[in-house]
């Protein structure tokens, strides 16, 4: 399709836009921004210098990205947004780019829903799914295909690991394990994402494998050197994922509720 720009958008000559990009109704977009191709910029959103997006993006309305750092140590020096291919962000969104000399990353395939917050230098993977008011603070990272209910609060430097589910209106304070639900306020593990793990292909003799090590990491009382032991013998690639996971969380990561599942 031809490139299609509102007569009422802004958009600064030195953007670099692709021959087939839509932008709507008094968007807006500064310099220093890059767009691919058939990439859609509606009604009244606003692309800020330094953000690059990649093809085949939907940025709704009154959606802002590549604002500048809430941190306050940002000395207004050059930093960036990067946004892959195919993703959804609804409206309200704001994205900040990273602090001076870093970047806030976005992978290919996320969406996110209406006024979700993603704050500096965050990263996260492809897949990610994040509901409606979601706040995530500085250097959060999230693995891919992991996904945050609605009104989830997420502390600064947590990492949420591959195919997490994290419930809603959770406050997490620590990491939340790959493949594991995670609830609460503060953030407890509630079982295995075996929902998440069936949709994502994984074979129900991973799925079992994983059920073990959920067992003896979280629900089996054993010192976390013995447990991560216990689970390399397990002897599988997912299970690995969780024990390396685990082991290198430098918050700490979220341990079993009382009564949780297995």
């Amino acid at each position: 399709m031809p490139r299609e720009i509102h007569p009422t958008a802004l958009v600064h000559p030195e953007a670099d836009i692709a021959d087939d990009v839509r932008i709507g109704p008094y968007a807006l977009v500064e310099s220093h921004v890059r767009i691919a191709s058939r990439t859609e910029i509606r009604a009244h959103a606003i692309v800020k210098r330094y953000t690059t997006l990649g093809a085949d993006n939907q940025v709704h309305e009154g959606a802002i990205l590549g604002g500048e750092p809430q941190d306050v140590g940002f000395d207004g020096g050059a930093s960036a947004l990067v946004i892959g291919d195919r993703n959804r962000i609804r409206e309200g969104v704001t994205i900040h780019r990273g602090g001076t000399g870093r970047d806030t990353v976005i992978g290919s395939d996320c969406f996110l829903m209406a006024y979700v917050h993603v704050a500096h230098d965050d990263r996260l993977g492809d897949g990610v799914i994040v509901a409606n008011n979601v706040a995530l603070a500085g250097h959060v990272t999230i693995g891919d295909r992991a996904f945050l209910s609605g009104g989830v609060v997420v502390h600064q430097f947590c990492r949420i690991g591959r195919l997490a589910m994290i419930g809603g209106n959770s406050k997490i304070v620590q990491d939340c394990l790959p493949f594991v639900i995670t609830d609460g306020a503060p953030g407890r593990a509630r079982g295995l994402n075996v929902i998440g793990l069936r949709r994502a292909g994984v074979p129900a003799s991973q799925v079992r494998a994983l059920k073990e090590a959920y067992r003896l990491l979280l629900r089996s009382s054993l010192p976390l050197e013995a447990a991560l032991t216990r689970l390399a013998a397990i002897a599988d690639p997912l299970v690995d994922e969780l024990a390396g996971f685990a082991r290198s969380a430098r918050r700490g990561f979220a341990h079993a509720a009382r009564g949780g599942e297995e």
